[in-house]
């Protein structure tokens, strides 16, 4: 088919891929703009963009598409079969919805209904969700309520984590979206039960709420690494970064919440416990807890507030 490609992350490259090796024509990608990276803030393409070029397709990325008709024009006169759209970053008007002779198909990274919206990956992993999954609907102007082609499960397991569902689901999509433009499944509306909605992250999200059970706490640090990035404050203030712990939901205690119970960096939950096993201070790389205790011993008995303290910059550490 002839296609246009519209991603901008990591998630959305195996797609890309995925289509170009299928033999289709992929006649244009959209991606967003080139952003300021790294310290000395030179822009940097999107992850797309750069595949896009190593393959030779051309690139195109608009800082906006609302009233943009200048872009409208240019998406409709390339005469696509079908667009496709994995996190590509901006809202689609419905004249470009409906250019291509077979409309846009998103390649979303939940199992639709349950988890529409911008952060579905780290959403299932936060509630508790047995599986996730990749749904290829058909895109209309809600969002994420399009019906749907195919959908594909990913198990979660207690050592899945942002990063490892992240990458299942990357490939999945690729492998499901090859499938549905050569089966071309009838869509299914989506259900009216199971619903939710997957907010966009911030870094106070990453607060680590010391009252919360022992394995919420452990699906938080799962779910939110590396980005926003989990944290916990001293009582000097200065704010840690949590990058990986342990679950001990059946530890024993009657310590305060935010409580360190031993030499090991236990802390104390609102039921059961979590030992830390990376850290890192401001300024810092990520480390193990012992090489962090080297140099930051915190001893039995140190507490850890909830409390307010300002997010850590979760930029890459030189």
């Amino acid at each position: 088919m002839r296609l246009i490609f519209m991603g901008t992350p990591d998630f959305s490259v195996p797609a890309l891929h995925a289509l170009h090796e299928a033999g289709h024509e992929i006649v244009a990608v959209y991606t967003q703009p080139p952003r300021p990276a790294g310290r000395g803030k030179a822009l940097r393409a999107s992850p797309v963009h750069q595949a896009a070029e190593a393959l030779g397709i051309a690139v195109r990325h608009p800082v906006s598409l609302r009233k943009n008709t200048d872009e409208w024009a240019v998406f409709a006169a390339f005469n696509a079969d079908a667009a496709i759209v994995a996190a590509y970053g901006l809202i689609l008007p419905q004249v470009m919805l409906d250019a291509p002779r077979l409309g846009c198909l998103n390649i979303h990274a939940s199992l639709l209904p349950r988890w529409r919206g911008a952060s579905p990956i780290q959403s299932a992993i936060l509630a508790g969700d047995a599986e996730s999954g990749v749904t290829i609907m058909q895109m209309e102007a809600g969002l994420d309520t399009g019906p749907m082609l195919l959908r594909g499960a990913v198990p979660i397991t207690a050592e899945t984590t942002a990063t490892s569902l992240h990458d299942a689901l990357s490939a999945l999509g690729g492998k499901l979206v090859v499938q549905a433009l050569a089966e071309h499944p009838a869509a299914v509306p989506q259900p009216a039960n199971g619903v939710t909605y997957a907010e966009k992250l911030t870094r106070e999200d990453g607060r680590i709420n010391w009252q919360e059970s022992a394995s919420a706490i452990d699906r938080r640090i799962r779910a939110l690494t590396p980005w926003p990035g989990t944290f916990t404050v001293l009582e000097d203030g200065m704010v840690l970064k949590i990058g990986g712990a342990v679950p001990l939901p059946d530890y024993k205690h009657t310590a305060r919440p935010g409580t360190v119970l031993d030499d090991a960096l236990t802390v104390a939950c609102g039921t059961g416990a979590v030992r830390l096993t990376k850290l890192q201070k401001p300024g810092r790389g990520m480390m193990e807890a012992d090489a962090f205790l080297r140099g930051h011993p915190l001893p039995a008995s140190t507490y850890l507030p909830s409390q307010q303290a300002e997010a850590p910059d979760t930029s890459p550490a030189p």
